[in-house]
Order: structure tokens, then C-alpha cells, then sequence
């Protein structure tokens, strides 16, 4: 079984807890745990307002820690992408989880299988997405084989399977209608899997910026899930939920009437990427949680170098802004290389900033960006006065697999 090494806790680290944020040495990845908790509560107030299931993706925070406190907040479990995320949550003491994903490799999904068992003994549960005949079959005959290798007299598992559609992403999924009709059948042939619903998520509507755009493309996308789940109710089988929804759109989602479930996860950090789309009015207001400590390590007459370069932060989606605590953006960030990031000023009149100061970054996208690091340092009382209180694990760091 292929897991991702966690690479233990120094001596140096754990010797943070209680010290000033100021202590954290460069760069580093930092939670700011007040900001969180406050994304933590307003998303999961609009849930219970919305009568609305939450089932966060985990893939963002890759941390079980973190997926713990979401699921006492009310969450109903998370959501991942790999099977190796999944193993890592589970390990982690997350008892539902849901691999949003299409998995078809055989030694994969082996692993799935014996998950799903593993999750069942213990009260849990596993699911998974779907979007081809072989999928389904290579799925129920990996279950069919972890049953025969388990416990004789062992209660059989069964795993939840949701057809995936695709609504506008243009990535995995079945066109909306007759071919989804057609995978449910097939699922439904099998004992060791039942149909749990529709997986109806649209990537590229999370980064439309106009609030009026992604409202509309939402739409679309319900009415391609809800003509999908009246072609299957039409033949006696019912769509138990439709499930989907990101950051970007899921105040469209929620309020569709369709959907039952939302998978929004990068709420939770926000990054710099989600913070240039115009904010629907009926969306909590998220703030930023996730920040890169750097400082400057050179300073020149028209720009200064710091040390946090790409191998700190994402740049897919970006290169990351450098936070601004009150007043206006003072200076911009460019890219410097692997490990170091040029910073200019913003307007003139700024001054360069001198050896030593320490910044605040911003990533351009959070789950890439976590995905660097084995751990992030959570600080509570504000990034500038406050104190470590943990160290949190990134469970899940490269869990590609």
C-alpha cells in the first residue's frame, strides 16, 4: 500500500507552542487559527441555515486535524481526490469520506476496497465517483476480492458510488441524461456497491470573477443535474443526493434547489486567487487564514529580496500578495526563483524594505500550496502579537496516489 512518509516533528518545532509568532523562523507556512475558526463558523451557519449537507474537501488542508474540526462543526465528513488523501484521513480518525474521483487503476483500487471494509468495521463510510462500465466493474470486482480475502463471516461492505456528470467542466463525467441513466443501471448489477447519487461539481465557474456570471453558469449546471435525476427517477430508482459546489459558487448551489450537499473546502483559508472574484452578497464573508512568513534577506535601491520563493508557495494560480494589515497594499511580489521573491513598491513613494522586516504572503492557491509544506504553524491572538498554539500536520502531503 503506498503512503506518503511523514516526516516527524523536530525537537525545534515543537518548542514553538506557546512562543510569539515572531519566534517562527522564514519561510514557513502559518494558519491564523482566529480567522479560521471564524470561516469555520460562517460556513457552517449558512449550511444550517440553507438546511444544507456539508462535506468540505479535504484535498485543501490535507490535514485530519483539521478535517476533525470541521466535522464538529457539523460537517457530515470531507470530500478528497486520491485514494492516498483518503487513507490519510481515515488514518486520522475521519470515519466518512468520499473520493470525489474517478478511481480504475487495479492495485487503487484494491486499496479502495480495503478501505471501504476497514471503514465499515468501524462504523464508517467510503464512496466514490464513477464515469465508465469498466470503472464499475473493476470497482465491484475489487470489493468482491477484499470480502473473500477478509474474515470469513464478515458482514459484507458496501461502498456508495455517485455518477459523475459533467455540467460544464469539461474534465471527468458523463454527458447530463441518457449515459448517467445507463452507469446507475450498471452499479445497481453489483451487491457490494450502491448507487448514492450524482457528482455534479463545475471547476471552472469557482474562478469566474463576476458574481452575475457564476450565479448563471450555476444554473445550467442544476438544470443538467436536475434533468439527469428525473430521467433516473423516471425508471423507479432514486437519486439519493446531488452533491458538488466549490468556494467560488456555492451560495448558486445552495440556493438551486438541486443540490443537497456542498463540497466548498478553500473557504476555509482563502487565497489570493478566491479573493479577486466579486463577492456574492448572500456569500460569508471569508477572510484570508493561510500566509507564508518571510522576511527580507537583501535591499537594493529600487527593490528588496526575500526568502520565500516557489518552493514555499504555489504560483499555478498566481503569484502570492503580500498582505497588507491595515492601510494600503504597499508592495508587490515578483518572482525571484525557488528561493527568493523580488518585492518592489507598490505606488510611489513606498520605501524598499529594509534587511530583516518581516512580510506576510499570501498564496495564490491554498491546496498546491500546503502540499509543500510537511506542516503549518497555527497562531492564535493575530499574526503580529499573537502565539503559537500548534503545530498541525499535513497528513496528506503528497498523497498523489
Amino acid at each position: 500500500m503506498s503512503r506518503p512518509t511523514r516526516t516527524p516533528l523536530s525537537d525545534s518545532l515543537k518548542q514553538l507552542v506557546g512562543r510569539p509568532a515572531t519566534a517562527i523562523d522564514t519561510p514557513a507556512l502559518v494558519v491564523d487559527l482566529d480567522a479560521m475558526q471564524r470561516n469555520l463558523s460562517r460556513m457552517a451557519e449558512f449550511c444550517r441555515k440553507h438546511a444544507i449537507r456539508w462535506r468540505p474537501h479535504a484535498k485543501m488542508h490535507k490535514s485530519a486535524a483539521i478535517a476533525r474540526l470541521q466535522v464538529q462543526a457539523g460537517a457530515v465528513g470531507v470530500c478528497v481526490q486520491k485514494t492516498a488523501e483518503a487513507e490519510a484521513m481515515a488514518d486520522g480518525g475521519v470515519m466518512d469520506v468520499y473520493i470525489s474521483n474517478e478511481v480504475v487503476a487495479p492495485q487503487k483500487l484494491a486499496r479502495v476496497a480495503h478501505l471501504a471494509h476497514r471503514l465499515a468495521s468501524e462504523g464508517g463510510q467510503l464512496a466514490i465517483a464513477v464515469d465508465s462500465r469498466v470503472g464499475i466493474e473493476r470497482l465491484a470486482q475489487a470489493m468482491n476480492d477484499a470480502r473473500r480475502a477478509g474474515r470469513e463471516g464478515a458482514a459484507p461492505a458496501v461502498i456508495d458510488v455517485f455518477v459523475e456528470i459533467d455540467v460544464g467542466q469539461g474534465r471527468c463525467g458523463v454527458p447530463p441524461g441518457r449515459a448517467a441513466v445507463d452507469l446507475v443501471h450498471e452499479i445497481r448489477k453489483h451487491p457490494a456497491l450502491r448507487f448514492a447519487g450524482l457528482q455534479a461539481y463545475h471547476g471552472k465557474a469557482q474562478h469566474i470573477r463576476s458574481a452575475v456570471e457564476r450565479r448563471e453558469t450555476i444554473a445550467r449546471a442544476a438544470q443538467d443535474a436536475a434533468l439527469t435525476c428525473r430521467q433516473i427517477e423516471a425508471e423507479g430508482i432514486p437519486v439519493g443526493l446531488i452533491t458538488g459546489a466549490g468556494t467560488g459558487s456555492l451560495v448558486a448551489e445552495a440556493a438551486s434547489g438541486v443540490y443537497g450537499e456542498l463540497q466548498a473546502g478553500s473557504f476555509l483559508f482563502m487565497d489570493a486567487d478566491y479573493a479577486q472574484n466579486e463577492r456574492d452578497p448572500a456569500q460569508p464573508q471569508f477572510e484570508h487564514a493561510l500566509f507564508v512568513k518571510t522576511q527580507v534577506m537583501s535591499s537594493g535601491a529600487e527593490h528588496a529580496v526575500c526568502d520565500a520563493g516557489h518552493k514555499s508557495h504555489a504560483i499555478d494560480s498566481g503569484l502570492p500578495k503580500v498582505h497588507a494589515f491595515d492601510g494600503p497594499h504597499e508592495l508587490d511580489y515578483a518572482n525571484g526563483g525557488d528561493e527568493h521573491g523580488i518585492l518592489r513598491p507598490a505606488a510611489p513613494g513606498v520605501k524598499v524594505p529594509e534587511i530583516g522586516r518581516v512580510l506576510w504572503l499570501i498564496p495564490g492557491h491554498c491546496d498546491p500550496t500546503v502540499n509543500l509544506h510537511d506542516h503549518m504553524v497555527g497562531v492564535k491572538g493575530g499574526l503580529l502579537e499573537g502565539r503559537v498554539d500548534r503545530i498541525i500536520r499535513v497528513d496528506a502531503r503528497g498523497a498523489l496516489t
